[in-house]
């Protein structure tokens, strides 16, 4: 443990398994949560609310309040970690933008975790963070690939990706993160990482539709091989690098999130599939469904880049505009040849 004190901001499942596993580098991790009950269940050791059953790291503290953080924090922090779902970037960084600034200003870095894009503003989230705070933009990290919390927590080998701007920060940053079974590797390319984590949730909503309609295994492939040529041509517009997608955090994350029984998104495609409405599933639970949200963000794009992208666009239809998926799916089997070199 050569490192003082990590700092986890929001206690969802992801970001509870990422403090487990800095618990083995940091002598303290501090797991700062908005929620009365979620803090209740840290306080016996464990996320009963997000990762019930898995025993937390003795050294995981969880706090309520800024004050509680502020106790807990004895000899310094060394790193900052942000859990936050894309809709609440922008919120509540602003609320604390002080304190982050405080960080930031200590050449402390900064990882997202977040998988997603802002359905208002289109922005991913080293936009809605550069934005808040720009003139630290080399201290953040952006963290995605397959990674399931449940899993983690069970120590499973997990690979990710990790993607900034700095080569000396994504060097500090994986040496933090690193342990016998969570590894990062570093990457340049911020916005391939973020396109990669954001847009695979989409599909494995559709991989969740397919499934629960009846198909099987080809109809899978074909969704997943057609998936990831629409990644491409999103990454075009942004200037992501094409090997990105094809990897951790882009294919890897995309077989993951649409074949695991343990994916959310999927899990809300098998619902929708059962005709259930969409807003009523999300109203239903407390876990975070970015790839929702992300629908209707990664449509507008689509539409004003006028990008192809069959597999969102019909997804948006179903969840958006009341379309059933076996019509979309009918419709889809009906267009016309196209050449991939189109």
């Amino acid at each position: 443990m050569g490192y003082r004190t990590a700092l986890v901001v929001g206690g969802g499942a992801f970001g509870t398994s990422i403090a487990n596993v800095l618990a083995l580098n940091f002598k303290k991790v501090i797991l700062k949560v908005r929620s009365s009950d979620v803090y209740a269940g840290l306080k016996t050791g464990e996320n009963t609310i997000y990762l019930p059953g898995h025993k937390l790291a003795s050294n995981i503290h969880g706090a309520l309040t800024w004050d509680e953080v502020d106790d807990l924090v004895e000899d310094g922090v060394d790193l900052v970690v942000s859990g936050l779902p894309t809709h609440s970037i922008r919120s509540y960084y602003k609320e604390y933008y002080e304190r982050f600034l405080m960080y930031l200003k200590r050449d402390i870095p900064f990882v997202s975790l977040t998988k997603g894009i802002d359905p208002d503003t289109l922005e991913l989230s080293d936009d809605l963070f550069f934005d808040l705070f720009p003139l630290y933009r080399d201290q953040f990290c952006f963290l995605s690939g397959p990674s399931f919390a449940n899993e983690i927590m069970q120590e499973q080998i997990t690979l990710v990706s990790l993607a900034g701007r700095s080569r000396k920060i994504l060097h500090a940053v994986a040496t933090m993160i690193d342990t016998p079974y969570f590894k990062v590797f570093c990457t340049y390319d911020v916005k391939g990482v973020l396109l990669g984590g954001a847009l695979k949730n989409i599909l494995a909503i559709a991989g969740g539709v397919i499934e629960g309609l009846g198909y099987n295994h080809n109809t899978r492939a074909a969704m997943i091989t057609r998936g990831i040529a629409e990644m491409l041509r999103f990454g075009q517009v942004y200037n992501a690098r094409p090997e990105t997608f094809y990897g951790l955090s882009g294919m890897g994350d995309l077989i993951l999130t649409s074949t695991g029984d343990l994916s959310r998104n999927k899990l809300f495609g098998l619902e929708i599939a059962k005709g259930r409405n969409a807003e009523d599933v999300i109203k239903s639970q407390r876990y975070t469904v970015e790839g929702y949200k992300t629908t209707r963000a990664v449509h507008a794009l689509a539409e004003r880049y006028q990008i192809r992208a069959r597999i969102v666009n019909g997804l948006y239809q179903v969840l958006f505009e009341g379309a059933g998926p076996r019509d979309i799916i009918a419709q889809m089997m009906q267009l016309p040849d196209r050449f991939d070199i189109d």
